[in-house]
């Protein structure tokens, strides 16, 4: 059962109000509002987005959703929301737990309050996506776990009870039915006023009830605790996954140095932050804000948004964007982004926008009970009342063949069969270091057969690794001792690597005076009366380097290397190359991907020459110098022939995995990645994606395999029930032999 989770996910900015006239609402472009929970029904609205609602006559509302577990919670929100007057249309984005909704402007008065109880009563409250997020009580979290445990321990003394009291074994075994029962029926009967008199709640009602009134005591209780504990199980992987979205407003820090007119610098909220402030960056901290560079060069590592796994030289009057690390110095910027519209925004609103074109995902057993609840109810009941009053037969004969119909009918067996091959799919992928948000992912990844992955972090480990050094002058331990000296201390990610892999092969680093980082060159500094530099290649004037040098640089380079030349005493000493390093098992991956039938591509931020360089390693296709949106554009445009996954590990892949059908995050990936993706390969390797996507077809063709059962063994004794030849006994055995058989049918996969 759904949980209240609270979480508060995403940071909106504060949006101006104005009031609204109906007059004024038909003429005028309104703003979707932030802040829409007053409770006396008075709604507010502003400028609305020129992109999304232009010239339309309705006004958009936003509010954070609380409770949402799995994306059926989303349908029956939305669904619950519709059925409100003067709603005109409503979006749940299961994602950034969102609801949207534009309100038609005729709307009554209190459509807000109305929207906001429709919410509650369906077990979604709302909350302003400005207000602090509500931690579900102590007292709530019992009752849930209570509920739960209760029901397994009174099922476990009336089975013990049974040998000795079988009339005590039935009234425990039914007690806790309808205990376990009653929160159940009570929201499927608010679903059934909001507008879903068939949900799965309904459904497992009828399943309980039924077997209840037939006697069935055990078969009740059971059914009631296996879809409590495929609830929870899929809950729990939802929570688990999508907690990570704070962390992509962390990359945002709260404070920032602002500096004034006349130089003074004060510590400031960065939500105070305009469009022309001057604020200061240094080392070690992020952007809380887009920003145009006033230095000369300084270096940022944009390894978070862009997957580039180098830092960037960044030149003066170039823009760098929010969440970016300074990594060699401090440095001075203009604010160019208003808030709520520097990169971390845009990719949250991506993420939205990719979302929203995709309608929630039904599980089966719902869209399958919309038809088959009633038709069976009413088949039954036509059973017990035609043939007496219309053939003049035994109302008893037909009241027991009516029973027995109904008893068939009941969906045991079909609420267990998809649940059951699920949850032992999701254990299984768990065992193996996959976590999967629920059934619908599961199905999903059953019907890929194209695979997009990013590079860094992905393909590859994600960290530069020396690969290269070559030596013009001296020695090789010479060489890296004084490179490695004038590195010492820096947090630069090619610096740290030359210093482990010189610590590596035991080398005694000397002393380094005069350090100096010169951004956008290298750096500098003296090591025992030598001036040692080290400068990128693509920095040193041509007559630097002897012909054959710098053809020897230059295609180490052309291999999508990093090279840095050694510089002492302004001679060209040697250079050291460094790359980032392609998974161990990432050959043997896409080998098996492609064995399947799966079509691999890369998509990276990375430059090209770096990018063509693995996929020549991997042979697959590739697109390179991608940023966020270019990623989604791609996903979008693989989408058309296939159905396609999206492999990631950083926040600049989290709309692309939404864009595409399915999203899978490495566990080493940032909290956003993880959270955005509808799986996550927990032990981070590569080789158990094709493992994952074998369950998954494993695990749709047992739930196929389930509801033949079910529905085959139904449909042969539903003939024989109605015509006599089968009495009730054998229709209690038929429904519990279906339920049995889809469970233990089920249980193959926690061997596989």
């Amino acid at each position: 059962m759904c949980k209240h989770c609270g979480h508060h996910h995403c940071h909106q900015p504060h949006h101006q109000t104005v009031s609204q006239s109906t007059e004024a609402v038909t003429n005028t472009c309104q703003e979707t509002s932030c802040c829409s929970s007053h409770q006396d029904g008075e709604g507010n609205a502003g400028d609305d987005d020129p992109d999304r609602h232009r010239f339309s006559s309705s006004v958009t509302h936003e509010w954070a959703v609380t409770g949402m577990d799995c994306p059926s919670c989303a349908a029956k929100l939305e669904k619950a929301i519709h059925a409100t007057p003067g709603v005109e249309s409503a979006t749940v984005l299961f994602a950034t737990e969102k609801l949207r909704v534009s309100l038609s402007h005729n709307a009554p008065a209190d459509t807000l309050a109305a929207i906001q109880y429709a919410a509650k009563k369906v077990g979604f409250p709302l909350l302003a996506l400005n207000q602090p997020a509500i931690e579900p009580s102590g007292w709530q979290k019992w009752r849930d776990d209570a509920l739960l445990f209760g029901l397994i321990g009174s099922m476990l003394i009336a089975w013990g009870l049974h040998y000795w009291s079988p009339s005590l074994s039935d009234w425990l075994f039914t007690g806790a039915t309808v205990v376990g029962l009653t929160p159940i029926l009570l929201k499927a009967g608010r679903l059934a006023r909001q507008g879903s008199p068939f949900s799965i709640e309904t459904l497992m009602s009828i399943a309980a009830l039924g077997a209840l009134y037939l006697g069935e005591t055990t078969e009740a209780a059971m059914v009631l605790v296996l879809f409590l504990i495929g609830e929870r199980l899929e809950g729990y992987a939802s929570t688990r996954a999508r907690d990570g979205i704070q962390s992509l407003m962390a990359l945002v820090p709260e404070t920032v140095t602002r500096v004034g007119k006349n130089g003074e610098r004060e510590a400031v909220a960065a939500s105070t932050l305009t469009p022309g402030d001057v604020i200061e960056i240094s080392a070690g901290e992020r952007l809380p804000a887009d920003g145009k560079l006033m230095e000369m060069v300084a270096s940022f590592d944009q390894s978070a948004l862009t997957g580039e796994s180098i830092p960037v030289d960044i030149e003066a009057g170039n823009t760098v964007m929010a969440g970016s690390l300074a990594t060699d110095k401090t440095v001075t910027l203009t604010v160019t982004s208003a808030q709520g519209e520097n990169a971390i925004d845009r990719i949250l609103h991506l993420i939205e926008q990719a979302e929203s074109k995709k309608a929630p995902i039904e599980r089966f057993i719902d869209r399958f009970s919309r038809w088959y609840t009633p038709t069976m109810i009413g088949v039954a009941v036509l059973v017990v009342v035609v043939p007496p009053l219309f053939f003049a037969a035994s109302w008893q004969e037909w009241l027991y063949r009516g029973l027995a119909l109904l008893l068939i009918a009941c969906p045991c067996a079909l609420v267990i069969s998809t649940p059951a091959a699920i949850t032992s799919g999701l254990a299984t992928a768990a065992r193996r270091g996959a976590l999967i948000k629920g059934g619908a992912a599961l199905e999903s990844l059953a019907s890929i057969n194209a695979v997009s992955f990013d590079k860094t972090g992905t393909l590859t480990e994600g960290k530069p690794m020396v690969t290269d050094v070559c030596v013009w002058q001296g020695d090789e331990t010479t060489l890296l001792q004084l490179a490695t000296a004038i590195e010492r201390g820096s947090h630069h990610p090619l610096a740290k690597s030359l210093v482990l892999y010189s610590t590596e092969r035991g080398l005694s680093i000397p002393d380094a005076t005069g350090l100096q980082a010169n951004a956008g060159r290298g750096v500098e500094g003296t090591v025992d009366g030598q001036l040692v530099r080290m400068v990128a290649l693509d920095k040193l004037s041509d007559a630097t380097l002897e012909h054959a040098q710098y053809q020897q640089a230059s295609q180490i380079a052309a291999r999508g290397v990093t090279v840095a030349v050694v510089m002492v005493d302004e001679r060209p000493y040697g250079m050291i190359g460094w790359r980032d390093k392609l998974r161990e098992d990432a050959r043997e991956a896409i080998e098996q991907i492609r064995a399947m039938g799966i079509h691999p591509v890369m998509l990276t931020g990375d430059n090209p020459t770096a990018a063509a360089e693995i996929a020549d390693e991997l042979g697959i296709d590739y697109r390179a110098g991608l940023l966020p949106e270019d990623k989604v554009a791609a996903v979008e445009a693989f989408a058309s022939q296939y159905r396609i996954a999206m492999i990631g590990d950083g926040i600049n892949d989290a709309p692309a995995m939404k864009a595409a059908q399915l999203g899978v995050a490495m566990g080493s990936g940032t909290d956003v990645a993880l959270e955005t993706a509808e799986a996550a390969l927990s032990h981070n390797r590569l080789i158990e994606l094709p493992r994952v996507l074998q369950l998954a077809r494993a695990t749709q063709a047992n739930v196929r395999q389930n509801i033949t059962i079910a529905l085959g063994l139904k449909g042969v004794f539903l003939v024989t029930s109605v015509l006599g030849i089968t009495g009730l006994w054998v229709a209690v055995l038929a429904d519990s032999g279906a339920t049995a058989l889809v469970t233990l049918n089920a249980l193959r996969l926690l061997r596989d």
